[in-house]
């Protein structure tokens, strides 16, 4: 933490920087929001176990970023065959509430945002089957044919109370962590979804429970009340904003502790 990000931490999302990078800070890059902030922070690490330092300057301000009030939740991929960064993220625009724009970098470190609006908040984005899809709060499905401009909206699956999400795509499964609204405690769930040409029929399975709040730092201490929608101001038993990265054929979740307040990461197995 630094003297400019202030004690909210929600949002994460994990890259490991490319080669082609120019003068990376370390061998990681962990993009993250505050709930209102004024910019995505950045942290870096040369081990996923850390130690993770953060780069005060941030990524992407407000001002630049098209959006007002605030801007956050970084969705971050690499193109390789471009050699740029892609950072899809939310912020509030006049008349149209919270929606995603996606911004541009050739090193990871500063991004130029496009005016466009592609849809709704908290897009979380995966390629299948030579487009790139979307799946935005609460359980909206878009598509785009370079993931940058033109997306269409699709399917709505789950239910209004889908909170944020992440997704891992194993051949034509897509698997969906995500956190509802209003559980006891709010808790990190996972549901698949069979991917078929015609996405009016995709459907979502039973959902399963993967880790709820159960060390102090998670807020397994804090009372055990319904979460409700909005940003979390103190500490709460809630686990929320799952990311997915994969590296070596090893599979790791990060996800927001005690409501707000921090990011943990642990390993997935049997995905």
């Amino acid at each position: 933490m630094d003297d400019r990000m202030g004690s909210n931490v929600n949002g994460p999302s994990l890259i490991r920087v490319p080669d082609w990078a120019s003068d990376p800070l370390g061998r990681y890059y962990l993009y993250f929001g505050h709930h209102k902030g004024a910019y995505i922070r950045l942290a870096y690490s040369d081990c996923l176990e850390g130690p993770w330092r953060t780069h005060e300057l941030g990524v992407l301000d407000l001002a630049d970023s098209h959006c007002s009030g605030h801007l956050a939740s970084p969705d971050v991929h690499v193109d390789h065959d471009a050699q740029r960064i892609r950072m899809y993220y939310h912020g509030p625009t006049e008349g149209r509430g919270q929606v995603t724009r996606v911004a541009l970098s050739e090193d990871g470190l500063t991004f130029d945002a496009a005016p466009e609006i592609l849809g709704v908040s908290y897009f979380r984005v995966f390629a299948w089957r030579g487009m790139t899809y979307a799946l935005g709060m609460p359980g909206t499905f878009y598509r785009s044919a370079d993931g940058l401009t033109d997306f269409e909206s699709g399917p709505e699956l789950f239910s209004p109370d889908m909170r944020h999400t992440a997704v891992a795509l194993r051949g034509d499964t897509l698997h969906v962590f995500y956190s509802d609204v209003g559980d006891t405690p709010e808790r990190i769930l996972l549901s698949s979804i069979e991917l078929k040409d015609d996405w009016s029929e995709w459907r979502e399975s039973h959902a399963t429970t993967v880790i709820e709040p159960e060390t102090g730092y998670e807020g397994a201490d804090l009372p055990l009340e319904p979460s409700v929608r909005g940003w979390s101001r103190d500490r709460v038993r809630q686990l929320r904003d799952p990311a997915v990265f994969a590296e070596d054929g090893r599979v790791y979740l990060l996800y927001s502790v005690a409501g707000e307040s921090g990011i943990a990461v642990g390993e997935v197995t049997g995905l």
